[in-house]
């Protein structure tokens, strides 16, 4: 769950930082800086969503074809 919760918070920062960047009056620098921590962001919400996937992906592998639970690192 605070996965979940810290992807959220990385989510609404992104779209402020975008919006700042959108409208365009910050100053180069701070440009410069915002873009970065987006880009960090981006990375951090990719790896969750990744995970995620994967998890879902595991889920759905029962070798009757009903959804199991398996850990991320059972073997295929």
């Amino acid at each position: 769950m605070a996965g979940k919760m810290n992807f959220e918070k990385s989510m609404a920062r992104l779209e402020e930082i975008v919006a700042l960047l959108e409208r365009g009056d910050a100053p180069l620098e701070s440009s410069l800086a915002l873009f970065e921590e987006g880009t960090a962001l981006i990375r951090s919400c990719g790896a969750f969503l990744d995970e995620a996937e994967q998890k879902v992906v595991k889920l759905m592998k029962g070798e009757d074809g009903k959804p199991v639970e398996l850990p991320f690192d059972a073997a295929e």
